[in-house]
């Protein structure tokens, strides 16, 4: 049911990219009965990527969200991670399961195409616009302007940019920022990366030639190669389908730009199709663990994908500086690009939608001071949280790195006690927003989670109607 109030002092949302992020954002302004429409570059939608873990941090908001059952159903529940070296001897089995003391809830490992899908469906396919790249934004007055690549222009009083690393979006905010000489130096340099890594998801397998499918719990495994710069595994779905990751550690940390002269120099491709094979080709030997007895390699897992479902990525790590100029805002991958290993990308940008939902929702008007205030409100409280996960999620690469830096954090946490391995868990935990103007979830378990001001400033509101 929509909690849409009386008054016209709506603002118009105009989300560009249609990622989790934007579509996360669009189903909570759908709940709220702001008006919103999202304009997606690409053509089609096309389900790639692996899995991902949906925990504390989301669970309760999926609840209020009524979508609970669904990510549940889709989901296959985790406790341990366990990782080997290149001979497949154990090297470390991490257990999760104090999470669930401390929240009330578990982790899901979850296909991220199938997280996709039950996401797609909580936004009316009219309001998402297919094909639509943005050339540029201006603002007048109390509105702002996003022109189309097909010559369409179209009005709204916010701009949020969920259009991923390499944000349009940002692009266009930074000119204008940059011809004022308002932008900080560390905003104008490029995004950076130190891994590339292929990723993909199997057809559906036979359980009796594949009886790791059988567990009733997520196996999650990963190898960490000492003399390979790799670190590569997998993850069972429910869907009877294995997710897999191969992340290559370059020698030097590089960019975007830098990989482009690059290729132009030795007239080579770092991406495509070809670049995707030959990492493919490099990798297939690479040796798994899977409890049947065979010798499987990542070759295995290659060969049982769709080459079109097979893609290779780079992980670009950095945390912006700037996130909102006038009536344009980021959120997600846009403003702050984290190193999966931590496994808070996607909930980081979630949490971004959240607190841009909930506060959008309590605005009083939507003049220009309103509008800087709230975006101001909305980087002051998801700021700290964000450098907290990136921090984490860098120490999470760390320990699967090459050298004596892997080398010392992997021992430190291969052999912390158990108890300070608790005490790091609720870290993870302490973040856990609702929306303020739906029906509140109880909190559960032993970790109180931080105060969200944007959560109560919309329950304030929310209360009032």
């Amino acid at each position: 049911m929509s909690t849409a109030t009386t008054t016209a002092e709506k603002p118009t949302v105009l989300i560009v990219g249609a990622g989790l992020g934007g579509l996360m954002l669009g189903a909570l302004l759908e709940k709220s009965g702001v008006p919103y429409t999202i304009f997606e570059r690409a053509i089609t939608v096309k389900l790639l990527g692996s899995a991902m873990s949906i925990g504390p941090t989301l669970l309760p908001i999926f609840q209020q969200m009524g979508i609970y059952d669904d990510i549940v159903a889709a989901g296959k529940y985790m406790t341990h991670t366990e990782m080997y070296n290149e001979k497949l001897e154990s090297l470390k089995r991490s257990d999760y399961r104090p999470i669930e003391e401390f929240t009330g809830y578990g982790h899901y490992i979850i296909a991220r195409p199938k997280y996709y899908e039950i996401m797609l469906k909580q936004v009316p396919a009219h309001k998402i616009h297919f094909g639509k790249r943005v050339l540029d934004i201006s603002e007048k007055d109390d509105r702002v302007t996003v022109y189309l690549s097909n010559n369409e222009t179209v009005e709204g009083n916010i701009v949020v940019g969920a259009d991923g690393a390499y944000s349009a979006v940002r692009e266009r905010m930074y000119e204008q920022l940059k011809a004022k000489g308002e932008l900080p130096e560390e905003d104008q340099e490029d995004l950076p990366f130190s891994c590339y890594c292929l990723i993909g998801q199997t057809k559906v397998l036979d359980p009796e030639e594949f009886p790791i499918l059988k567990e009733p719990i997520c196996q999650f495994r990963g190898v960490i190669g000492r003399e390979k710069p790799f670190t590569w595994g997998l993850m069972t779905t429910a869907q009877g389908t294995l997710c897999w990751s191969n992340i290559q550690y370059l020698p030097q940390i590089s960019s975007k730009s830098a990989m482009q002269k690059k290729a132009q120099d030795n007239e080579t491709t770092e991406w495509g199709s070809d670049s995707t094979q030959a990492m493919c080709d490099e990798t297939r030997d690479f040796p798994l663990q899977l409890d049947d007895g065979k010798k499987r390699t990542m070759g295995d897992l290659y060969d049982l994908t769709p080459k079109e479902l097979i893609s290779k990525v780079a992980l670009e790590e950095k945390v912006f500086k700037t996130w909102y100029h006038g009536r344009v805002v980021l959120m997600g991958d846009a403003c702050h690009k984290l190193n999966p290993s931590g496994g808070h990308g996607a909930v980081t940008a979630m949490h971004d939608a959240i607190a841009l939902a909930n506060l959008i929702y309590a605005m009083p008007t939507k003049t220009s001071a309103d509008i800087a205030e709230i975006l101001k409100e909305y980087q002051e409280e998801r700021y700290p949280a964000v450098v907290e996960s990136f921090e984490n999620s860098q120490l999470m690469s760390k320990i699967t790195a090459r050298g004596i830096t892997g080398a010392i954090v992997f021992y430190m946490v291969t052999y912390m006690p158990f108890w300070l391995w608790k005490l790091a868990l609720t870290k993870t935990v302490r973040y856990r927003p609702q929306i303020g103007f739906l029906q509140a979830i109880p909190y559960m378990g032993t970790v109180v989670p931080i105060v969200s001001p944007s959560e109560q400033k919309a329950r304030a509101f929310f209360e009032k109607q």
